[in-house]
């Protein structure tokens, strides 16, 4: 009681103190309290501590639970530990910890998130020797891993051997895990044909499946398709939410429909469906696309009145447009209500504005945003300068040019590096590069001659 009174409140030290006094009366903990220290210590950042827990343990007796295992491993997984985990895993297997499925499916998810799938696959291989087997579970996170770092042919293979082994039988994940796969690489012949098979199979899709579908062939730009798997969608007693109504307006938007996108806006907001980020950022690029500047301008204002944290590429469409139309200021106005809305402006925000001004001669301006964009932290690209340069010696600005270009080289270099002439390659360079050019100088002149050609 005293010890999870103790890690409840996230006093370690005490808890640690307690331990070694339960220790010297004689009393081990059973499994779920061992569990219960390992995974507390995990959570606070101190595996160490979790470690020296169960390498203690170790010499005794007792075999600890898998269970005490699994939970730190989730821990470890979540942290983003997942070496840790394995290391761990790999030291104490076979001592006084007997894995079960359940552990290798922890690692699994771990390693394939982190995108080391080929270890997953050790693992998978690693199996057998601890006596278990794989189930539904351990191939759903395999596909799943493969499928993140777009090794959906990989994946396929896993899928065929779950149908080789015959012990279970390909669930609604699997086939929607792979089926979206395709869709992200709008492989959409291969993602229908699974979609098939799993309806000949007896396997029930779900949401899940249709939205990946509708929203594969809307970037495919087969809106048939699209609105034919919206139908199969109904047919199946799947309702119809905010990303499939997204991913529709998206498809209409990406061929060029946006008064379809419109009408299905409509349509989403009758049947009380709540537009989310992305919906109103399909919308709002395509009006702007289409230079209906002031409609996408509605949406910002609307917006305004939704508990939705919008982001740069939001507003970045209608200030091009705007910019590109040679209305910076009202360019200008939507700069200032995006900051009104704690939304910060990106690198894109402040190059639109920067060559906005530019064309419209509005050079001091131009040079102002220049300067707030590096105050800020968002370090500018080379279209970036090179326009604003550029512009600025059209102008017959030179000086003010060459002070865009200091400016910038002020920023980009550490405060301790003093800059010096380099006669060599005629360019200012931080003084300690300098030195150091001239000590490889040196040093190369007291080389063998057949050294001071291998080195070059």
């Amino acid at each position: 009681m005293l010890l999870n009174t103790l890690c409840r409140d996230g006093l370690y030290d005490s808890i640690k103190m307690v331990y070694d006094c339960m220790k010297l009366d004689g009393h081990l903990p059973d499994s779920w309290l061992l569990g219960s220290l390992v995974s507390s210590y995990a959570l606070a950042d101190r595996f160490n501590v979790s470690k020296e827990l169960l390498d203690d343990f170790k010499s005794s007796k007792f075999e600890i639970s898998a269970v005490v295992y699994n939970d730190l491993f989730n821990v470890l997984v979540k942290q983003k530990k997942v070496d840790d985990a394995i290391a761990l895993f790999r030291e104490h297997m076979g001592s006084h910890f007997r894995p079960e499925t359940c552990t290798f499916n922890i690692l699994m998810q771990g390693l394939c998130r982190a995108g080391e799938t080929d270890e997953a696959i050790k693992l998978l291989n690693d199996m057998s020797s601890c006596g278990c087997s794989p189930d539904i579970v351990t191939f759903n996170t395999l596909i799943h891993g493969f499928c993140r770092i777009n090794e959906v042919n990989r994946a396929k293979n896993l899928l065929e051997q779950v149908y080789s082994k015959g012990q279970f039988a390909p669930d609604v994940v699997t086939y929607t895990t792979l089926i979206s796969g395709y869709c992200k690489l709008t492989k959409m012949e291969e993602a229908a044909n699974l979609y098939d098979e799993m309806i000949r199979c007896g396997v029930k899709p779900n949401q899940i499946t249709f939205n990946a579908l509708i929203d594969g062939f809307g970037k495919a730009g087969d809106m048939t398709s699209a609105l034919a798997m919206h139908e199969k969608m109904l047919f199946h007693g799947c309702v119809p939410d905010v990303v499939t109504y997204t991913s529709l307006i998206d498809g209409y938007c990406r061929i060029g429909q946006v008064n379809h996108g419109l009408n299905l806006w409509h349509e989403m907001n009758a049947k009380n469906i709540t537009p989310n980020l992305y919906t109103f950022s399909v919308l709002i690029n395509a009006l702007s696309k289409s230079n209906r500047l002031q409609e996408a301008r509605e949406f910002l204002r609307l917006l305004k009145l939704r508990d939705i944290v919008p982001k740069p590429f939001m507003y970045n469409p209608v200030i091009d447009g705007y910019c590109k139309s040679g209305n910076v200021d009202e360019a200008n106005v939507i700069v200032a209500e995006m900051e009104q809305k704690r939304c910060k402006p990106d690198k894109v925000t402040f190059t639109i504005l920067i060559i906005g001004h530019c064309m419209k001669g509005r050079m001091r301006e131009a040079i102002d945003i220049f300067h707030k964009m590096l105050a800020v932290g968002c370090a500018p690209d080379d279209i970036t300068v090179n326009s604003l340069r550029s512009c600025l010696l059209k102008a017959g600005m030179p000086g003010e040019a060459a002070h865009i270009k200091q400016a910038l080289v002020e920023k980009q270099t550490p405060k301790s590096l003093k800059m010096s002439y380099h006669p060599v390659t005629n360019t200012d360079m931080p003084i300690e590069i300098v030195v150091l050019k001239a000590n490889i100088k040196c040093w190369v002149s007291f080389l063998p001659s057949e050294e001071k050609e291998r080195v070059g």
